[in-house]
């Protein structure tokens, strides 16, 4: 006998139940994957794979890709350093001849690394090596080259991402064509390049001009802005591998937009990456879509492996199964 001689457990005899089959469910059989046999094609490995989760966000946001290219709406790709270092920029080159790349939006290290692989193929030095030595960061053709980019476009008015491109360009760099900066370059895509001021090893070098990095990194601020703007109506901005500065940037440019009476809604934002960080979600998933402006999407995983299934669901996806 308990000795709870008051309290009694609730009795179970009136629960209410309901046929299994009546209730709605997130998950079908419909939706499960599908065993991928030898000699199938990659648009039946795409159709194989289960409706679910990550890869449901990844067929809408490819379909979203493909409408906002349908209606000449931008495309815009906000991209951090990692995405260079993991060899996905001739996925990206491609992407932007097809359409699918209207804009690039670049973090400083994507300038470093990206310049890098144009001029010796290779980029990434062991930090854990170098910094003992005060010699992480010092490889002077990298330092030289950003830092005259930055005066070239605080004097001609440009922004830093088109003078860096066309610096690149002119000095015929031996891997021109695994670089995002010509390949946006010569096609005249808008790269924009956001910098906050001593957050990249170019800052540092003899040749560094706080005043000219602020006022291309400023221009290139206000052309992503006019992007954005754009995007009204069907456009796309991916945020792919930036934690903080493009995050912090790209609400910026929703602000403005909007603070200068500019209608901006409709439009679609996703993050891509490792982990959901609590400014690429807030800033570019959540609050810029927020009260039916747009929808926002995360997608989980290494961009190794993320982007190229955003790339092949683009082109070997959706409707076109």
């Amino acid at each position: 006998m308990s000795i709870y001689e008051d309290i009694q457990p609730l009795g179970l005899e009136g629960v209410s139940t309901y046929p299994l089959a009546s209730r709605p469910s997130k998950v079908t059989v419909e939706d499960f994957a599908r065993p991928f046999v030898e000699d199938a094609s990659l648009r039946d490995f795409l159709a194989s794979l289960p409706n679910i989760l990550a890869v449901q966000s990844i067929r809408e946001v490819a379909a979203r890709m493909r409408r906002a290219r349908e209606l000449g709406k931008p495309v815009v790709w906000g991209i951090g350093g990692h995405v260079v270092k993991t060899g996905l920029a001739p996925l990206i080159i491609d992407l932007m001849r097809r359409g699918f790349v209207t804009g690039i939006a670049a973090n400083g290290s994507v300038l470093v690394h990206d310049a890098e692989v144009a001029l010796v193929g290779s980029t990434s030095e062991d930090v854990d090596a170098t910094l003992g030595a005060g010699a992480f960061g010092a490889a002077d053709e990298t330092g030289r080259l950003l830092n005259e980019a930055a005066r070239r476009a605080a004097k001609d008015g440009v922004g830093l991402g088109e003078a860096l491109g066309r610096l690149l360009v002119e000095s015929e760099p031996k891997h021109a064509g695994l670089s995002l900066l010509c390949a946006a370059y010569g096609s005249r895509v808008p790269f924009t390049a956001h910098v906050a001021i001593g957050t990249d090893i170019a800052h540092f070098h003899p040749q560094a001009d706080g005043a000219a990095l602020g006022a291309a990194t400023h221009t290139d601020f206000r052309l992503l802005s006019e992007l954005v703007r754009r995007m009204s109506g069907g456009g796309v901005y991916l945020n792919v591998g930036s934690a903080v500065i493009l995050p912090e940037v790209f609400l910026k440019c929703v602000t403005l937009v909007r603070n200068l009476g500019h209608p901006l809604e409709e439009f679609t934002t996703a993050n891509f990456d490792f982990i959901q960080s609590y400014r690429p979600l807030t800033n570019v998933v959540r609050r810029p879509t927020s009260g039916g402006a747009g929808r926002g999407f995360s997608v989980t995983g290494h961009h190794e492996l993320t982007i190229p299934l955003l790339a092949a669901e683009l082109l070997c996806g959706g409707s076109e199964k």
